[in-house]
């Protein structure tokens, strides 16, 4: 891939709408446009300025067009860059494309813009893969996060701890210069210091990655319990839409359906399952086994029982789900039909009461399900590891980091220690881009949008 020449991509998402806007970057990206934009000249105009103008193909007016100028190094990826927003219109939006295209652009491949960004230093590598958690975020907790990501403060704690070990390295090396006089360099309860230091901090990263992936990603709640106990209707009455077929006949849900909805900030993912109980039927069956599967990797179950089972039932279920070692709540459906006396008995099992179908009690489970998983009163400014790329290359960092707790007391020589420090170098280098390789720039960047 060639990263000299000018790439050009629609930035908004595609489909008609009021505007469009077309990002140019490279060293042509001005000169390029100003061979089509009638207005100014804008190879004379100042960084950070607007222009109005036409975009035109030799006489043929093509659209009306305010561009935007942004002059290396003064912009997203440290190039030229400029924005074209024009109409919304796929047609005239193609159009200008494949005019720019014609006079010297290349269409841009996924995450470029980002990638130019990381490789001329505008930021490092996990800066540039916060930008893509940002893009995706959808609740506010998932937002603070990519957004001190992006903002460095993964990157800063771990430049900090990269500095020492270099420091440490280099001292090693001197060491390996003078072997014949046998001289000590580094001294070698500092360096046990500083990597029981290092190792603490990594340990809390490595942590942090089971919260940290559950805000990225949502929290999974399934949604169990026998047949035609209201699992669907619940689903559909949280989600205020009609998402999951309800019917009176026990068996109806045959697979896991899953759903997104944001609460207090925080993203839950409820997955509706098959009803769990003994059957024939064997598309049936399967849904009852996928059902099992989810409530193992669930962060919660919502177990869902109705007026008509009894107490020791219900009470039997829940011994049952307390094997699995996950939290659940149990929810009583069809409330509105209980007595005072069925409800007081009901109590003892500390359970919810809802009416999924009148939705009765919604708003009040909600709020239990924070309570529950516990992610309102998350601190968002602490740095939490999101990416199990990161997560990876930290417990690799922690390996590297024990081999030389282990040889620093053994009688080792000092190529042993430097070749273990240089690993857990590498390692971290990995996770801001100190270290890189082809593969892993296209594995990471590939899954970017076009534009961005």
């Amino acid at each position: 891939m060639n990263h000299q020449d000018t790439i050009i991509a629609l930035s908004t998402p595609p489909g008609s709408g009021a505007i469009g806007v077309i990002r140019l970057s490279g060293p042509e990206a001005i000169s390029l446009t100003n061979q089509v934009f009638a207005g100014k000249d804008l190879e004379q105009q100042a960084s950070h300025t607007l222009h109005f103008g036409l975009i035109k193909n030799g006489e043929q007016l093509v659209d009306e067009v305010v561009a935007g100028l942004f002059v290396a190094p003064k912009s997203y990826t440290k190039e030229n860059v400029v924005e074209i927003s024009c109409h919304g219109s796929n047609y005239i939006i193609q159009q200008i494309i494949s005019l720019l295209i014609s006079k010297g652009a290349r269409a841009a491949k996924p995450g470029e813009f980002t990638l130019r960004a990381f490789l001329n230093g505008a930021f490092d590598l996990s800066q540039a893969e916060a930008v893509a958690d940002l893009i995706a975020s959808n609740s506010k907790a998932s937002h603070d996060v990519a957004m001190q990501q992006m903002r460095g403060g993964f990157a800063n704690e771990l430049k900090g701890l990269r500095e020492q070990l270099i420091h440490f390295a280099s001292m090693i090396e001197l060491e390996l210069d003078f072997a014949e006089e046998d001289v000590e360099f580094a001294n070698r309860d500092q360096l046990k210091n500083l990597v029981s230091k290092i190792n603490y901090v990594l340990r809390r990263l490595i942590a942090s990655f089971e919260l940290g992936n559950v805000i990225k990603n949502g929290v999974p709640i399934v949604i169990a319990g026998k047949p035609n106990v209201g699992k669907s209707t619940l689903l559909n009455a949280l989600l205020n839409e009609e998402r999951a077929i309800v019917s009176d006949i026990a068996g109806t849900t045959r697979d896991t359906i899953e759903d997104e909805l944001a609460i207090g900030g925080v993203v839950f993912r409820f997955i509706d399952t098959a009803g769990i109980r003994d059957t024939a039927d064997i598309i049936e069956a399967l849904g009852v086994e996928r059902t099992l599967e989810k409530m193992k990797q669930a962060k919660l179950i919502i177990y869902m029982a109705d007026v008509n089972q009894s107490v020791a039932e219900i009470s039997e279920q829940v011994r049952g789900l307390e094997h699995l070692g996950i939290p659940h709540l149990v929810l009583i459906n069809k409330a509105e039909t209980l007595t005072a006396e069925q409800k007081d008995a009901f109590k003892a099992l500390n359970v919810v009461f809802i009416s999924a179908k009148e939705k009765q009690g919604i708003d009040e489970l909600k709020d239990t399900l924070l309570e529950q998983v516990n992610l309102h009163h998350i601190n968002t400014s602490e740095t939490l590891v999101t990416n199990v790329r990161h997560v990876e290359a930290l417990k690799q960092t922690e390996n590297a980091l024990n081999r030389v707790l282990e040889n620093v007391d053994n009688p080792v020589t000092s190529d042993f220690l430097a070749m273990d420090i240089k690993q857990a170098l590498h390692y971290l280098g990995e996770i801001t881009g100190t270290v890189t390789t082809d593969d892993l720039l296209d594995n990471i960047f590939t899954k970017f949008c076009i534009g961005k």
